[in-house]
């Protein structure tokens, strides 16, 4: 898909992602900008589009040899949430990559064609240059927590409030044991913790198969870690490593985890884990304005940065609705809560790949 030329310099073309030299030339543009993310990457929309099915496309905005911005998506179809343009699928980030802001206002014309023709009444962008116009901007729903990660050990745990640092020093003492790899072991300890993590949430599972292709993708930009009590996994974290920022992305631990405090280990030793990798910063991620998460990441004396998100829909349509904090889902949360775990995994992945 290529459109006309938008003025005498600047154009914009649908990115061929299955040719190796069009997805390298991109993921070095994106790794040589101060605000590009995993989630803009070509590699994580095609682990996406194999985990889940969901089919990834990118948008470039560029001036002859010279990229200007890009756009990076997941066209996700669900017969419970229906159709969307999200940017980026199974992603906290993304949206428009832009260093023009000529660019971005023409990437998101073009992305607003394209959901015409494709039927899809809601487009999403989590993050990036906000397009401004007629998309509804959202600045208040979700936080991210960012800090530097300190020298060493002891350091870190007293860069840690002392209420939380008392937990951390509990944990310590329980004969908790570490394990970090890439291996079939690692992805079914880390499946088996997290799933019964986000059953006990309310939420159904992503498949086993987006875990796996995600960290096949990343390669050594990616790993598990694992607590272990007594041999039996506990509490387990996928985490992406991104120019120097350690990020913790799909994570959670069984109903004794709060009882060993394994989560206040298992990010610990990840802050030690990414100190050896050569990592100085520590990405928490997002959390819902005022929920749990938010509170517990603010308890290790991470401060929220406000997240802007940015939405827009067709006219006389509703944007869709995949938050599981929503009134609306009140009630199949409470049953999911209750499934037992083998349904939940049955049932889960076919609900979750749609989700986006």
């Amino acid at each position: 898909m290529n459109a006309p030329m938008l003025g005498p310099k600047l154009s914009v073309r649908h990115a061929d992602l299955a040719d190796r030299n069009e997805a390298t030339r991109l993921d070095a543009w994106i790794m040589s900008q101060e605000n590009g993310l995993p989630f803009h990457r070509p590699k994580w929309l095609k682990a996406i589009e194999v985990g889940t099915g969901q089919t990834a496309h990118c948008l470039v905005a560029e001036s002859p040899g010279e990229i200007a911005a890009i756009l990076p998506f997941h066209l996700v179809h669900s017969p419970f949430f229906g159709r969307a343009l999200v940017s980026s699928g199974f992603a906290v980030g993304g949206g428009i990559l832009s260093n023009n802001a000529t660019a971005t206002r023409t990437l998101a014309a073009e992305i607003c064609a394209l959901a015409e023709r494709c039927s899809c009444p809601t487009v999403e962008l989590r993050g990036g240059a906000m397009p401004g116009g007629n998309w509804l901007e959202k600045r208040d729903a979700h936080a991210n927590f960012l800090k530097a990660l300190q020298a060493d050990d002891e350091a870190e745990l007293l860069a840690v409030p002392r209420k939380q640092r008392a937990e951390v020093r509990k944990g310590l003492e329980n004969g908790l044991t570490i394990e970090t790899g890439q291996a079939q072991r690692d992805i079914d300890w880390h499946y088996a913790v997290y799933s019964e993590s986000v059953r006990n949430l309310g939420t159904p599972v992503f498949p086993r198969s987006l875990i796996a292709s995600v960290l096949g993708a990343f390669g050594e930009e990616a790993d598990i870690l694992t607590v272990l009590s007594e041999g039996r996994p506990v509490a387990s974290v996928l985490s992406l490593y991104h120019n120097g920022t350690v990020m913790p992305y799909w994570g959670g631990g069984v109903w004794d985890a709060r009882r060993l405090r394994a989560n206040d280990i298992m990010y610990y030793a990840l802050m030690k884990h990414a100190r050896q990798r050569g990592c100085t910063q520590f990405d928490f991620g997002r959390s819902k304005t005022g929920s749990g998460a938010y509170f517990f990441k603010k308890n290790w004396g991470f401060e929220p940065e406000p997240m802007a998100y940015a939405v827009h829909t067709a006219d006389g349509q509703e944007p869709r609705d995949v938050n599981p904090n929503s009134p609306k889902y009140k009630a199949q949360i409470a049953i999911w809560q209750k499934l037992p775990l083998p349904v939940a995994n049955w049932l889960g992945p076919w609900i979750a790949k749609g989700l986006g």
